[in-house]
């Protein structure tokens, strides 16, 4: 007997007999009816258990198959919601105290931290041979994202990244049409978000704020610079900060360029551009903010052709409200994708559509919908999108390589390089000229192209661009391959 298995088993004992360590006494301990076996039960640990990670267990948890052991969070006001579902469950504010004291006790990991605390989290929770499942964007670099998806290979963990849409019905029609030729090769690809719905574009407050009394901020700042706390930062308005979120690409990017990802089987761009709104910070002059993510932005990813002297793919991020223009295909009050966000798929045959996580797939014009007629190849996963975390409950059971996923860490990581290699082009960098009263001058190095090297990593045409791929962290804290 493993001795994972055989420490689930005390572990069930254990709580059974002296309600110590989880939630409630199952219906399993009892017997009967649904009974499942304790060996057969997938024990999860909780990082980041406020908001989406609050709803991640939940919806573990429905799935009847696990139950949550631990909770840790740094603000205790977030996870009080996750305390009361979860009362038996032990807390601790400092993820890496429940690794060492408690690593015997589960078997698996749910991150749902902030962008900047993903990597270094999960990887520590695979090289214990935890199973995980991680908030989108899997990581906040690139560097980090290939690391996580070396490591689930390396430590053979079962992963999943929670971009749910992944499970739906919907991209697996737009699959079943791309396939079938119905719109023929893909050349252009659209993808648009109504997000940021948080600040961006702004310079950081230069007034500090009382640190809450429920937060632990060093804690919260984890492999981010030490900074004073400030106002509304957390829980949420931290995404539109480069130090800790992605800004929208990052944060929605992972529910719309998934589907096109999946569809037509991209792999690493080969080049990026962006433009980008600015603010005013009064009426001669616009801002530039290298601290914050721009309110708006329009990436161009280019991805080579799969065939020889074929065209390649160019795939367009817009976000901030930015859309592109609506096809003469559809009717002027057909709902272009689901309104502030969307897909459109153009192809040498065809166009088609979708919304936020592939919903609502359409083919265009509209009346094609009951006219194409294509077979069924692809399986669906039980219960499409809230399947998402059964899915992954149930190969975390199983066993690493037992069960397919519909976003582990060999798609997820890929796709979350994909994206933040658009970041790079969007965020700009810090270039500094000598003006002509002999002082130096900073302006953001924008509308630069950047060739990319996928497999290495690198920029090959603007070596400034490289710091941003692998960042460093604060001191004291680090990614341990």
């Amino acid at each position: 007997m493993s001795e994972n298995k055989s420490t689930r088993r005390d572990f069930v004992k254990t709580t059974a007999i002296a309600a110590a360590g989880f939630m409630i006494v199952p219906r399993y301990v009892l017997g009967g009816k649904g009974f499942i076996a304790p060996s057969d039960r997938l024990l999860i640990a909780g990082v980041g258990v406020g908001g989406k990670g609050e709803s991640d267990l939940s919806n573990f948890y429905k799935g009847g198959k696990c139950d949550v052991a631990y909770l840790c969070d740094v603000d205790t006001q977030r996870a009080a919601a996750s305390v009361k579902n979860f009362p038996k469950a032990k807390f601790y504010k400092d993820w890496r105290e429940m690794f060492d004291k408690e690593s015997k006790n589960f078997d698996a990991v749910s991150v749902a931290t902030p962008d900047h605390n993903h990597a270094i989290i999960t990887l520590a929770a695979m090289q214990m041979g935890k199973h995980v499942y991680v908030q989108k964007p899997l990581t906040h670099d690139i560097y980090e994202a290939r690391m996580l998806t070396e490591g689930a290979k390396k430590y053979k963990v079962v992963t999943q990244m929670g971009n749910q849409g992944a499970s739906g019905d919907g991209v697996r029609q737009l699959r079943e049409w791309y396939n079938s030729g119905v719109i023929g090769d893909v050349h252009t690809v659209y993808c648009w978000t109504d997000r940021p719905v948080w600040p961006q574009g702004i310079q950081w407050p230069a007034q500090k704020a009382e640190i809450p009394s429920t937060l632990d901020w060093d804690l919260w700042l984890g492999t981010a610079p030490k900074k004073d706390y400030i106002n509304k930062l957390v829980p949420f308005n931290w995404r539109g900060w480069w130090d800790y979120g992605t800004g929208a690409l990052g944060d929605m990017a992972c529910h719309l360029v998934e589907a096109p990802f999946r569809v037509l089987g991209l792999g690493y761009p080969t080049e990026v551009e962006a433009s980008v709104g600015s603010v005013y910070v009064d009426e001669f002059k616009r801002g530039y903010f290298p601290e914050s993510c721009p309110p708006s932005s329009h990436a161009i990813m280019t991805f080579a052709s799969k065939k020889s002297g074929g065209t390649p793919l160019k795939l367009h991020w817009m976000d901030g409200g930015i859309q592109p223009e609506r096809p003469v295909e559809l009717g002027p009050n057909e709902q272009f994708g689901d309104g502030g966000n969307g897909a459109l798929f153009i192809g040498t045959k065809g166009k088609m559509m979708c919304g936020t996580y592939g919903r609502d797939p359409r083919l265009l014009p509209l009346s094609r919908n009951s006219e194409v007629k294509t077979p069924k190849t692809i399986a669906l996963v039980p219960g499409g999108e809230e399947g998402h975390y059964t899915q992954w409950v149930e190969a975390s059971i199983a066993g690493y390589g037992k069960k397919e996923l519909s976003s582990d860490f060999s798609i997820a990581g890929p796709l979350t390089e994909t994206i933040l290699m658009g970041n790079l082009a969007i965020r700009g960098f810090d270039i500094r000229k000598e003006s002509a009263d002999g002082k130096d001058v900073t302006y953001p190095g924008r509308n630069i192209k950047l060739l990319w090297d996928g497999p290495n990593m690198k920029v090959t045409n603007f070596d400034e661009a490289n710091r941003f791929v692998k960042r460093e962290y604060r001191q004291g804290w680090n990614l341990k391959a």
